[in-house]
């Protein structure tokens, strides 16, 4: 049987990556999940802290976010499934790239948002193909794909 790669894009201030993987693992479900480096810190300062200090703060950010797109373009390249969760307090800026270029490389992307950003994600969510609310939704999906199990139904 196959192991789907699962790639969690996006927010990282609530636990819905969590609820997803415990979703997922209750449902006996073949699934490998990858995601990126989720604390701030870590994400903001990798680069100088592997190559050294910047003086300029472009540059600093400019070093962190190219050792980050090594993780997430090998990540998302690799990934059978891309899900990118919107997160109502911050903006995702790099969420939506990621949805972006997983589009761009044909992948199935899976778009998780409250409904106050329904109109400004509207492209991003046109681009996808599904686009929920909860990680219960995206347990359910990942279950339908993956073994054609649809709650309340049966053959």
């Amino acid at each position: 049987m196959k192991t789907w790669k699962i790639y969690l894009s996006g927010e990282i201030h609530t636990s819905w990556r969590e609820e997803i993987k415990s979703g997922c693992l209750a449902a006996d479900l073949p699934v490998l999940f990858s995601a990126p480096v989720t604390g701030h810190e870590a994400s903001d300062d990798c680069g100088v802290a592997i190559m050294g200090a910047e003086s300029d703060k472009f540059w600093h950010d400019n070093k962190g976010a190219n050792l980050n797109a090594i993780r997430t373009r090998t990540l998302i390249n690799d990934a059978d499934i891309v899900v990118v969760r919107f997160g109502e307090q911050y903006k995702q800026w790099n969420a939506a790239f990621d949805a972006g270029y997983a589009s761009a490389l044909g992948k199935p992307i899976i778009i998780m948002h409250g409904a106050e950003h329904q109109h400004p994600l509207k492209e991003v969510d046109a681009a996808a193909l599904a686009v929920t609310q909860t990680p219960a939704q995206i347990v359910d999906i990942l279950a339908y794909v993956i073994h054609g199990n649809l709650k309340g139904y049966t053959d």
